[in-house]
């Protein structure tokens, strides 16, 4: 099996997609822009080749490296970087090489909030209301009919920078005075907790493994007021939770693919609404997550599945695993080295994060694991704490 790691150093954990594909039996074939020389050495030697352009966003440059891979190995059986930003350009590129996998003529009802919220309904499921807007007296209308606040987001963005919560009038009318030039969604605001249901399904759209997110705090408001991040993964997983997950992987006839589906549990009513899906592993240090959660090898079960089509796998989720992002401005009261001396038996990793997440997960991390979340939340106060 010949398969393209498109952008393979980016996140730096994902370099393990590599050396599972590598151990599975594949050659991988590294696709990006970065240096040769400036490449971890293990991802080097993961890789039987790496081809460098100038820029991933120069198609040109792109087609004729998978173009040069393709003269030199045969034909391509797969090119992922799992992550969302390059959705529609891998998209591109499977469809020009006939490449397995998501293509062009799927991504608007993957990539557009607003298809995908025909596709909840029919799925049955609870969804925000929400309209494409581009005018003030639309505006004016959908908040007439809903009521503030709102929340505007890019219809086909990604996570939840330029992404706004309109309070009032005033607002309204100041959005609409500087319009993005791109569509932006409207959506009515539902006050309440973030789950997610993620996981991986094989080339049968059949779930292999699945975990589940719980947010106390929006990545939006994490963005937009500058503050911190926990996310603590779950170890018995809601049913209703569960049966929406499914239905919405159903839904979108997925295969041979990872999968990040956020919810809301809505205040008060305690009903469980859709909000957006995500057609990769959840961001950051998420499959590290899951690995701890249940001493498993995420990438492993992956590389596994892809080239060998290996599907008999059994998992426990032993833990559960919290995300505690810091923001360094911040004046935290404890430093690394005392939350360490504490709690270090249960935090199996922690470090600094790329630059590109400081906005929404934090400049450094720390990932708890624990098997109560009383637990979970006595570190994560600890280390959140102010002076």
């Amino acid at each position: 099996m010949n398969y393209i790691h498109f952008s393979p150093y980016f996140p730096p954990n994902y370099i393990q997609f590599s050396r599972a594909l590598k151990e599975a039996g594949a050659r991988v074939l590294g696709l990006g822009d970065t240096p040769y020389d400036s490449l971890p050495e293990s991802l080097k030697g993961w890789m039987d080749e790496y081809y460098k352009v100038d820029d991933l966003h120069n198609y040109d440059q792109l087609l004729r490296g998978v173009g040069y891979l393709t003269h030199k190995f045969g034909k391509i059986d797969g090119i992922d970087s799992h992550n969302e930003y390059w959705l529609e350009t891998e998209a591109k590129l499977r469809t020009d090489f006939n490449i397995d996998g998501i293509k062009t003529d799927r991504l608007a009802r993957i990539k557009h909030k607003s298809e995908m919220k025909k596709i909840y309904q029919e799925a049955g499921l609870n969804v925000a209301r929400g309209k494409v807007l581009n005018q003030l007296d639309e505006g004016l209308a959908f908040v007439k009919e809903v009521g503030y606040p709102v929340v505007a987001k890019p219809n086909a963005g990604v996570g939840a920078v330029n992404t706004y919560k309109i309070r009032n009038e005033e607002e309204l009318r100041a959005y609409f005075e500087n319009t993005p030039e791109i569509d932006y969604i409207f959506e009515e605001f539902i006050s309440g907790t973030i789950y997610s249901f993620d996981g991986l399904v094989d080339k049968n759209g059949d779930l292999l493994f699945f975990s589940a997110l719980k947010n106390e705090r929006g990545v939006m408001e994490t963005v937009n007021e500058d503050t911190h991040i926990y996310i603590v993964s779950l170890k018995e997983i809601p049913a209703e939770l569960e049966a929406a997950g499914r239905a919405v992987a159903k839904a979108f006839d997925l295969k041979a693919r990872f999968f990040h589906f956020e919810f809301f549990k809505e205040d008060g009513t305690g009903r469980l609404v859709a909000l957006e899906v995500n057609m990769r592993p959840p961001g950051g240090f998420t499959t590290d997550m899951w690995n701890f959660a249940s001493d498993i090898d995420i990438y492993k079960v992956w590389a596994e599945m892809i080239v060998n089509n290996k599907t008999d796998f059994e998992f426990e989720r032993k833990y559960h695993v919290c995300f505690v992002g810091r923001k360094m401005k911040n004046p935290y009261a404890h430093s690394t080295e005392e939350i360490v001396e504490r709690y270090g038996d249960l935090i199996p990793f922690h470090g600094k994060l790329d630059k590109a997440f400081s906005q929404a997960m934090g400049d450094y991390c720390y990932l708890v694991r624990t098997e109560t979340e009383e637990k979970i939340y006595e570190i994560q106060r600890f280390i959140h704490q102010y002076k």
